[in-house]
């Protein structure tokens, strides 16, 4: 069985039920990166969260002070997957809370969305990576189960994928994120968008047409226009 296989975010038991695993505890739950861990497995993201933060499954949890799973509304109806955790967010256990976080809950804000009530934070990685280096293939794959059960567990409308990393890591697709960046994109049957990260904002600060930041501005607005149309 390949991994892609093994790690089908709807690869279910019959008629839905969870794996039996999880009516054991997380102590059967596997810790080496080799075996799977199988969908269906966490009940609650609480219980997702309390396992990640005893993983072994990389070398990333040799390093980290909390391992950095996810805020915002369990329920929403968008979920924002970032890359890995930096320092803050290391320290604090939440994604998203530096300055790259700060500017996110402003442009969430600019068109009137909130992390509590409309979106889900997470990244592709739960640990940070030494110097905030990029994750590497193994440490992403490794992760990977963690984030694939949160998509199942939130069940979002919209899927915003920050960067390529994140992009790579959740679907596959190489590109770079110049490229694709503001493109609708399906995958597993949900409603995709690349977006640039906040990060890269911050490194490119100009307001004018076709700037990072101008282009951040027309993907958020389609962003919240295409959730309004599902909502109604």
């Amino acid at each position: 069985m390949s991994n892609e296989e093994q790690l089908s975010l709807f690869d279910l038991l019959p008629d839905g039920e969870a794996s039996t695993r999880s009516a054991f505890g997380s102590d059967l739950i596997p810790t080496s990166a080799k075996i799977p861990i199988p969908p269906g497995t966490y009940q609650t993201l609480d219980q997702l969260a309390n396992h990640c933060n005893k993983c072994d499954r990389c070398r990333l949890g040799d390093t980290r002070i909390h391992a950095v799973v996810g805020r915002g509304n369990p329920q929403a109806p968008i979920m924002i997957v970032g890359e890995a955790p930096g320092q803050n967010e290391d320290e604090t256990g939440l994604p998203f809370v530096g300055k790259a976080g700060q500017l996110l809950e402003k442009i969430l804000a600019a068109v009137g969305l909130s992390s509590e009530k409309d979106v889900y934070i997470c990244n592709v990685n739960n640990c940070r990576p030494p110097n905030n280096r990029v994750p590497k293939p193994d440490e992403i794959a490794a992760c990977k189960p963690y984030l694939l059960e949160q998509i199942r567990l939130v069940n979002p409308k919209i899927i915003l994928l920050t960067g390529a990393t994140a992009v790579k890591g959740l679907t596959g697709d190489k590109r770079g994120i110049t490229k694709i960046r503001g493109t609708w994109m399906e995958w597993e049957g949900r409603l995709c968008m690349p977006i640039l990260h906040p990060a890269y904002l911050l490194r490119n600060p100009s307001k004018e047409s076709g700037s990072p930041k101008w282009l951040m501005w027309q993907d958020i607005q389609a962003v919240r226009a295409k959730l309004d149309e599902l909502n109604s």
